[in-house]
């Protein structure tokens, strides 16, 4: 049997344009989630400025992740039929207008609506799974969409970044600089963005490829273990900071702070996660991480001390970003090359609304009762739950 060999250059090349593309897609990710996450970190700011009330707050930073949940639908399908090259520099460019018009919103109407368009910054996630994933092959695809989704990164660089240049150059200016990074992520992708060699649009109708990829029984069971994996990590990702300083009475700058340290290292799991299921096995991962889950959200559900809490909230950070990249490990593998970008978009979404929700809740509970208790342990009943099927059913049927 003869063995025919690609040429060396064309290797190289293919290798070229797989880097290109990845830090390309990593990039656009982390900036468009900055834009996405630039209202929390000013949640306490905007609570003292307009006097608004813990629910108040909560609908506030919760507004652009059920937008952004939502959109995903909308932008992974597109994504299939125009390809992530276009759709990103479209999604970018388009994003930089409510990032504007929130600079100088100061009304709690305004930054509602400016909230709500901001929210489509946070769907450009359902581009770049397709994007990425027709780059590389399956074996490599964990890996590589866990480097991908390092790009939620931008939400800890918020975290760090919005109050601090705010505070030293005024509210306006977070908002003017992650303009400016949009338009270049916009321009980047129309310059030096292609799309993966031999990538076709897909000729189906919309609705046709969005229930397709919604009936298909592993895309339904991601998107339930992403709510929780994905929608834990946004949801504390946002209201971390509110809670910190209610809890433990930290100032706004330093509960931002170590909102994004948990940010930061649930983004560095996720790459860990996808390389882990690339070997082991999504689901043998995801089982992991979903009993160590529970665990924590018990610990910190009684406020111990500090020194208590800050270990309980790094290692629920980690484990829920180990499972972010064990969910797209396994979606690359199991899911149609031509139905990713919908399968991705139905599992996104439902990422982003278990982010939305749970913000809400804990408002109201914290409203109602003065602590935040109930509603963590809300959150360990949900994780034993999802644990007892992925390791009885997802883990067998492996």
């Amino acid at each position: 049997m003869t063995t025919v060999q690609a040429p060396a250059g064309a290797s190289t090349a293919a290798t070229s344009g797989r880097t290109t593309a990845l830090l390309l897609a990593t990039a656009g990710f982390a900036v468009n989630f900055w834009a996405w996450a630039l209202l929390s970190p000013l949640g306490p700011v905007y609570k003292e400025l307009l006097g608004l009330t813990p629910l108040e707050v909560s609908i506030l930073v919760a507004v652009p992740v059920v937008i952004g949940s939502l959109g995903r639908i909308v932008l992974g399908a597109l994504t299939d039929r125009y390809g992530g090259r276009l759709m990103f520099a479209v999604a970018s460019l388009l994003g930089v207008v409510p990032v504007i018009f929130l600079a100088f919103a100061s009304s709690y109407p305004t930054l509602l609506a400016g909230g709500l368009v901001l929210g489509l910054t946070g769907a450009t996630f359902a581009i770049g799974v397709p994007f990425v994933s027709a780059w590389f092959p399956p074996e490599r695809r964990g890996l590589a969409l866990g480097i991908f989704g390092m790009g939620n990164i931008g939400t800890a660089i918020s975290g760090f970044a919005t109050p601090w240049i705010a505070a030293q150059y005024g509210r306006p200016a977070p908002f003017l600089v992650v303009a400016v990074a949009m338009v270049a992520v916009g321009v980047a992708f129309l310059v030096i963005g292609r799309d993966a060699p031999g990538t076709r649009p897909a000729a189906e109708p919309f609705l046709t490829r969005f229930v397709t990829a919604a009936r298909l029984r592993i895309t339904r069971e991601l998107a339930a273990m992403y709510a929780l994996t994905f929608g834990g990590f946004v949801a504390f990702g946002v209201y971390l900071p509110l809670y910190l300083k209610a809890e433990y009475g930290l100032t706004t700058a330093d509960a931002a702070a170590r909102a994004a340290g948990f940010v930061l290292l649930a983004t560095l799991a996720r790459p860990v996660g996808g390389w882990l299921s690339d070997r082991m096995g999504g689901e043998k991962v995801l089982s992991a991480v979903l009993a160590t889950v529970v665990v924590c959200a018990i610990v910190v559900s009684f406020a111990p001390v500090m020194v208590v809490a800050t270990p309980g909230f790094l290692v629920m950070a980690a484990a829920l970003g180990l499972g972010n990249g064990a969910v797209f490990a396994l979606l690359g593998r199991g899911v149609p090359g031509s139905m990713v970008g919908s399968a991705t978009g139905v599992v996104g979404a439902a990422g982003g609304l278990g982010g939305f929700l749970p913000p809400i809740v804990m408002g109201l509970i914290f409203q109602s009762t003065g602590s935040y208790a109930i509603g963590l342990m809300l959150l360990a009943t949900m994780a034993c739950g999802a644990f007892v099927y992925c390791w009885f059913i997802l883990r067998r049927r492996a």
